[in-house]
């Protein structure tokens, strides 16, 4: 599967935004899917995954109640909605997923698929 992350961009402290993974090639919903950011300087982190029917989620502690990820199976794609940015939200989001994913919580080392990244900038 390939997958084209999209959406960021340069925004206000308090903005929101909605990123887009969609994908290609084999069904995506045979996989799970996460979002993962890195930071300048900091280690990539998970953010948010989401289950192959779509119905089970799961979030790193500093996007509960603010980012909200869902998938349109009909598109092939998964979002993140992301309200209420901070610049510590300041970095390139990756999406990723894998096949053989069991849990929506899972570390990036466990997911084969990649997308190339898309740079998110939250000014004060």
């Amino acid at each position: 599967v390939q997958l084209q992350a999209s959406g960021g961009g340069l925004v206000q402290v308090g903005a929101c935004l909605r990123l887009s993974c969609a994908a290609s090639g084999r069904t995506f919903r045979d996989y799970v899917v996460g979002w993962f950011r890195q930071a300048p300087g900091k280690e990539r982190e998970f953010v948010a995954g989401i289950s192959r029917g779509g119905g089970s989620t799961a979030y790193a502690d500093s996007a509960i109640g603010r980012f909200t990820i869902y998938r349109d199976h009909a598109k092939n794609t998964v979002y993140l909605q992301m309200l209420g940015l901070s610049p510590e939200d300041t970095a390139v989001y990756y999406c990723a997923a894998d096949g053989k994913l069991r849990n929506t919580r899972f570390e990036s080392n466990e997911a084969a698929y990649w997308g190339q990244g898309t740079l998110v900038t939250v000014s004060s």
